[in-house]
């Protein structure tokens, strides 16, 4: 069937605690500057044109932010004036913050729940044609298969860089094989097609 005249529309997941390392990465580590979320949508619509042929346009239709949030007892004032920029952030990129509350002793929990039950649902409900997924977590292997069953292709968009003290960002091979399209966002800074998308990703204040 053709595709002539259609809107082909993505949904984009992030899992918040991976991204949120990654823009902490390349902000105070790397220098290059604070990784904006529209820009980053718009190079993923651009992304998406090179792999599914036939629509009319590529459009970010839904976006949703997944994370744990401390109570303002548990947080620190930095994270509180961190948190309250991110929430603008979100806010002005159009994308829904879903938090689930932080347990002070076991950390982040039910967040990937969470997204796999927003993304299967968006997915069940004939929204979009293409998730994209922000994450590197092999857990969501199941989730790409579901979505796949029903006719929705997904994108992992992940970042794989080493930082100084050591910790790593990778993608779980899993997911990487189970994916039917994989970018690595970091690797674009070199990529001779894709370098000036990578630099217009960030700004350099804030």
């Amino acid at each position: 069937m053709s595709n002539s005249g259609a809107i082909c529309r993505l949904g984009v997941f992030y899992d918040g605690s991976f991204f949120s390392y990654a823009q902490n990465y390349f902000y105070h580590e790397r220098k290059i500057g604070w990784l904006r979320f529209r820009e980053l949508q718009q190079f993923l619509e651009k992304y998406i044109s090179l792999k599914e042929q036939g629509f009319s346009s590529y459009k970010v239709v839904y976006a949703a932010w997944h994370q744990g949030l401390f109570t303002t007892k548990g947080a620190t004032e930095e994270q509180l004036r961190r948190d309250r920029n991110l929430y603008h952030d979100l806010m002005h990129a159009g994308i829904e913050p879903h938090y689930l509350p932080m347990s002070e002793k076991l950390g982040e929990k039910g967040t990937d729940v969470a997204l796999a039950v927003d993304t299967l649902q968006i997915g069940l409900d004939k929204k979009i044609d293409v998730a994209v997924l922000i994450t590197g977590d092999g857990d969501f292997v199941p989730l790409v298969r579901s979505l796949n069953k029903q006719g929705v292709r997904v994108l992992a968009a992940y970042f794989a860089f080493e930082a100084k003290d050591g910790g790593k960002s990778f993608i779980n091979e899993r997911l990487l094989n189970s994916a039917n399209y994989v970018v690595d966002i970091n690797s674009l800074e070199t990529d001779k097609d894709f370098k000036q998308d990578f630099r217009t990703m960030f700004r350099t204040t804030k």
